[in-house]
């Protein structure tokens, strides 16, 4: 064995997929110790600031060999595993799970609670949550609600690596400005896990989403609110009743040869300006949908 490795593991325990580090600089974060360990696979738990100088910390990772992986890699590496400059020592930990932690800010986990910070329910549209938080991947539901804490959302990923993926990218940092209204200089996003595995989505609605189901049915008061303030029919000066401008567009789907969904809808109505709402429903035996813009268009 490498004399610079000989202090930094210890071999006698059975191999774990959970490691006991040691020697980690004070109030070490999660974010931190995964950072050092994601490289050698997919950790689902973490405990830092372990032991009388909160100094050690102990990792979970998905499998054994995962461990046994990174392990091994600093074993041979003439590097340390180094966390702020400082050395970080590795062994095998006794124990076979991390069972006294609620889970860290990667631990298994499909759906995300989100905080908006510094904006009323109405600034931030369920479409722009979407735009930002499908960059990492294809977002299943999203449902927005208002708690003591602030307006909130929870969305929901495939799998719970995707969604860790987002939580690490996304967390303390703001919605970019053009999407949001001019009023607001910022909206900082603050993310962690949700104990929800499956969101249950009873109706599309410009506070909820389901984009698995495109049939689902519609909030038929939101539907007809909108449909009543924009699409009134107005009398022009030779008494025909002419087409009103408006910022919402009403689309009859005819002839589909493929699935058209809200995500489809999005991308081709997307080429023409920003999409504010998009609300599907089925009406006399077709489907139908209403897209809003921020902006007054004219039909052609």
């Amino acid at each position: 064995m490498p004399s610079g490795s000989a202090t930094q593991f210890r071999y006698t325990q059975t191999p774990s997929k959970v490691l006991h580090l040691r020697n980690m600089p004070w109030e070490c974060t999660e974010e931190e110790l995964v950072e050092l360990c994601k490289p050698f696979g997919r950790v689902v738990n973490t405990m830092c600031n372990v032991g009388a100088n909160r100094n050690q910390a102990f990792v979970e990772f998905a499998d054994q060999n995962q461990a046994i992986s990174m392990v091994s890699y600093y074993a041979s590496s003439s590097e340390p595993a180094q966390v702020r400059g400082k050395t970080v020592y590795i062994q095998y930990s006794n124990r076979q799970e991390i069972t006294n932690n609620k889970g860290t800010g990667d631990s298994s986990g499909n759906v995300l609670l989100v905080t908006f910070e510094g904006v009323q329910p109405n600034d931030v549209t369920i479409e722009v949550i979407h735009l930002v938080f499908s960059a990492f991947g294809f977002v299943h539901k999203i449902a927005t609600f208002e708690k003591a804490a602030g307006f909130q959302a929870l969305i929901q990923y495939t799998d719970a690596p995707t969604a860790l993926e987002a939580k690490n990218s996304l967390d303390g940092r703001s919605i970019p400005k053009y999407l949001l209204p001019e009023h607001i200089s910022a909206c900082h996003m603050r993310i962690t896990f949700s104990a929800h595995k499956d969101l249950n989505i009873k109706f599309q609605s410009h506070r909820s989403r389901d984009y698995t189901n495109p049939y689902l049915p519609v909030n038929q008061t939101a539907i007809e609110g909108i449909v009543q303030e924009n699409l009134q029919p107005t009398v022009g000066p030779d008494g025909k009743i002419k087409e009103p401008e408006s910022n919402v567009l009403l689309a009859s789907i005819e002839n589909m040869q493929y699935a058209v969904t809200v995500d489809v809808l999005h991308t081709v109505f997307s080429a023409f300006g920003a999409v504010q709402k998009i609300a599907m429903f089925e009406k006399n035996g077709g489907m139908q949908a209403l897209i809003q813009y921020p902006e007054r268009c004219r039909s052609s």
